[in-house]
């Protein structure tokens, strides 16, 4: 099973690269395949490369999903 996470684009870099917040975490995230990315905005990201811009309530609303499915002990 393959899983795609939100994160919020917090810092444009050289190369086609950004600095983005996965849910706390500060990664370093490919985002080549997205039209004119900017700072603030919600991407899915799948093994380092950003694959497309979601809206922040579907951000949020994946997030609050995946840390239910993380206390339940099914994540």
């Amino acid at each position: 099973m393959c899983l795609a996470v939100p994160a919020q684009i917090v810092e444009m870099m050289d190369g086609g690269l950004a600095r983005c917040d996965l849910n706390g975490v500060k990664k370093e995230i490919n985002v080549s395949l997205i039209a004119n990315p900017q700072v603030g905005d919600w991407v899915i990201v799948h093994v380092g490369f950003a694959l497309n811009r979601i809206d922040e309530a579907q951000a949020q609303e994946t997030l609050k999903m995946l840390s239910t499915l993380t206390q339940s002990g099914e994540g």
